[in-house]
This record gives structure tokens, C-alpha cells and sequence, in this order.
């Protein structure tokens, strides 16, 4: 007892040390043979007597799986549109965080600039009544007179683009039309 009390006081660091503990046969006791590995129970294979019998299905598995084949086609319709359009809604949320942000950190002067472009629009509507050519082309024309009024050097960077674009367009439908008169009407 007091051997075991004298070693747990001992101080810990002396249960970090590692040693190896040899030990051997008594002298009294007769010499046995060693086992084999087989020869345990915990490793002994059981013989082929067991079978696998699969359990007939139900009629609730049945079911569920005509269930299954029937809405296979629509799950994977659904897996693949959502595949497509994952990316889209993560860049439209990025979007939506920037615009927050921009508009909680707004420039000076941002907001009653934006007030004024957008009453130019709805001045647009109020002057674009009966023809609906004139409701398409009022609203954007005026919001766009008042945002070059505010922001002139983007102004002239968009209508020099958008005038490239308005030349090569006419010039794609003159060339088309070319085509469809050379084709149709040169014959007769």
C-alpha cells in the first residue's frame, strides 16, 4: 500500500518518460505452446452456411418506386435550371450588396442628382400620353438630357458607343436587305 501511494506522488514529468516492460515465463509453470492467429475465436471465419435472402419488396417500397421513376425527369430539369441559374442570382446579389453599399457611402450631391433625373423621367410619362411609341422614347430621352446635364464626359463616352453600335447595326440590316433584293427581285 505504501509503495503504491509513494509512486503517485512522484512528480509527473515521470509519466511522459516511455520504457519497455519485459517479462517472463515463471519458474514454476509448465511451458505451453503459443496459439495461432487462427485458432482464436475473435478471427475464426464462419463457415458457408449463411445465406442472403432478399426480403420481397412491399407494396409501399412499389410504390415509392414508381414514384421515384416518375419524377426523376422533373428533379433533374429542376437540378440543372437551378445549376444555370446559381451563378446568375449570386452575381445579382453581389450587385444588390454594391449598389447598398454605394448608396450608404453616396457621393455629395449624388442624391438630389438622382432626384432630378428621375423627375425628368416622370415628366416623360406625363408628356408621352396617347401614343405608345412616345411612352417608349419621352421617359428616356428626357432622364437621359438631364443625366449629360450632371455627368457631360460619360455622356459623350456612351453616345460615341452608342453611335458605333446604331452605324454597325444600319450597316448589318443594309447589307441584309441588299441580299434579300439581290436574291428576290433582280430574278424577274
Amino acid at each position: 500500500m505504501f509503495k503504491v501511494i509513494q509512486r503517485s506522488v512522484g512528480p509527473a514529468s515521470l509519466s511522459l518518460l516511455t520504457f519497455k516492460v519485459y517479462a517472463s515465463q515463471k519458474k514454476d509453470s509448465p511451458h505451453k505452446t503459443s496459439v495461432k492467429v487462427n485458432e482464436l475465436s475473435l478471427y475464426s471465419v464462419p463457415e458457408d452456411q449463411s445465406k442472403y435472402v432478399e426480403e420481397p419488396r412491399t407494396q409501399l417500397e412499389e410504390s415509392i418506386s414508381h414514384l421515384r421513376q416518375y419524377c426523376e425527369p422533373y428533379t433533374s430539369w429542376c437540378q440543372e435550371m437551378y445549376s444555370q441559374t446559381e451563378p446568375k442570382m449570386q452575381s445579382l446579389v453581389k450587385w444588390g450588396l454594391d449598389s447598398y453599399e454605394y448608396l450608404q457611402n453616396a457621393p455629395p450631391g449624388f442624391f438630389p442628382r438622382l432626384g432630378v433625373i428621375g423627375f425628368a423621367g416622370i415628366i416623360g410619362l406625363l408628356l408621352a400620353r396617347g401614343s405608345k411609341i412616345k411612352k417608349l422614347v419621352y421617359p428616356p430621352g428626357f432622364m437621359g438630357v438631364a443625366a449629360s446635364l450632371y455627368y457631360p464626359q460619360q455622356a459623350i463616352v456612351f453616345v460615341q458607343v452608342s453611335g458605333e453600335k446604331l452605324y454597325d447595326w444600319s450597316l448589318q440590316g443594309y447589307i441584309v436587305v441588299e441580299d434579300f433584293w439581290k436574291e428576290n427581285f433582280q430574278k424577274l
